[in-house]
């Protein structure tokens, strides 16, 4: 593999820095030619570094919390570890940034550090809205790209086309899909069901992404039958947490009903490994983040409340991105030069 460099963000989510340190530690193990550029407080990630060898500090004395506000924050501490990271990745001192902290505070260090994209739009370049993607499990046995997953609630319908453009390049890129089917989320998969919303996306769609195979309903973020599903980030995020909460019902109650009985429990110890496989699938450590796409490097959002091995994915995901040239792959995809 080509050598890479990412910078990992050591504090900002719910977990000690030393659940992020020991996935770092993780990823240098599993891939021999990562190097790691760690941002946090010197007294969090100096003695890590001095003994990591492919390991090196980015000093960022101050911290942005999950209870801060984003954008007062990445104003007022620049010399946080998420900032920092960010301007790692613009002055090419890293080629990709992960972080566990803030959602909103990546999106918007990483928005104004980065940089998104420009298109020409009515005789003027305009920045391209960054969007937020990842993949979910479905039930043929593959990923279904879902973007944008809350980056951005109020859009305009060629925004819609840009996280199509981006999503399906993603899917291409990252997950090796050659020819990704796009769908637009729907309340139907007739062209006519929609709001006047997706009654304004639809013909764009159609006309400017590869690959539009028209409305999809909120199942096929699960059924298999599309690779790329489509919407605003105000439906995107009510979506993803709509299935995350019955991913979580559905290992409650399984839990529930193998435990409740002298049977259950004998089925329980039978299906043990099963059920690992089954919470692990669910849990999204194994791709341990989401990426905003339509900045000029790669940045990736992990879940707040992380853990060591999604960190490591998190961290190895983060350099697949950069060896796999998403970047320049998603400028492709919108026509735009990187």
């Amino acid at each position: 593999m080509d050598k890479v460099r990412v910078c990992v963000d050591a504090v900002g989510g719910d977990e000690p820095a030393e659940v992020v340190l020991a996935g770092i530690e993780a990823a240098l193990e599993a891939d021999a030619d990562l190097e790691v550029l760690v941002a946090g407080p010197e007294e969090v990630i100096a003695e890590f570094c001095a003994t990591h060898e492919r390991a090196e500090a980015l000093v960022a004395p101050e911290i942005i919390t999950m209870e801060d506000d984003p954008i007062t924050a990445v104003m007022t501490r620049r010399k946080s570890s998420i900032v920092l990271g960010c301007r790692a990745v613009k002055k090419g001192q890293a080629g990709g940034f992960f972080s566990a902290g803030s959602t909103g505070a990546v999106t918007a260090a990483g928005t104004a550090y980065v940089t998104p994209f420009k298109a020409a739009l009515e005789d003027r370049r305009t920045a391209i809205r960054p969007c937020l993607t990842n993949a979910l499990p479905n039930r043929a046995g593959g990923l279904t790209v879902l973007c944008d997953m809350g980056a951005n609630p109020d859009v305009e319908p060629l925004d819609v086309v840009r996280f199509a453009q981006m999503g399906a390049a993603y899917a291409s890129c990252v997950l090796g899909i050659d020819h990704p089917r796009v769908g637009l989320l729907s309340n139907g998969t007739e062209e006519h069901k929609g709001s006047a919303f997706t009654h304004a996306c639809f013909p764009l769609m159609s006309q400017l992404v590869p690959g539009f195979a028209g409305n999809c309903e909120g199942t096929d973020l699960t059924s298999g039958n599309f690779d790329v599903v489509v919407c605003d980030g105000f439906a995107g995020n009510i979506a993803l947490k709509s299935i995350e909460g019955a991913a979580k019902l559905m290992m409650e109650e399984l839990k529930r009903g193998l435990t409740s009985s002298l049977a259950g429990k004998v089925s329980a110890v039978l299906m043990k490994p099963m059920l690992r496989q089954l919470k692990r699938k669910l849990s999204g450590d194994a791709k341990g983040g989401a990426v905003l796409l339509g900045l000029r490097g790669v940045v990736m959002i992990g879940h707040g409340a992380t853990s060591v091995e999604a960190v490591k994915n998190g961290t190895l995901a983060c350099a697949q991105c950069v060896r796999e040239g998403l970047v320049d792959r998603v400028a492709d995809a919108m026509g735009l030069d990187a």
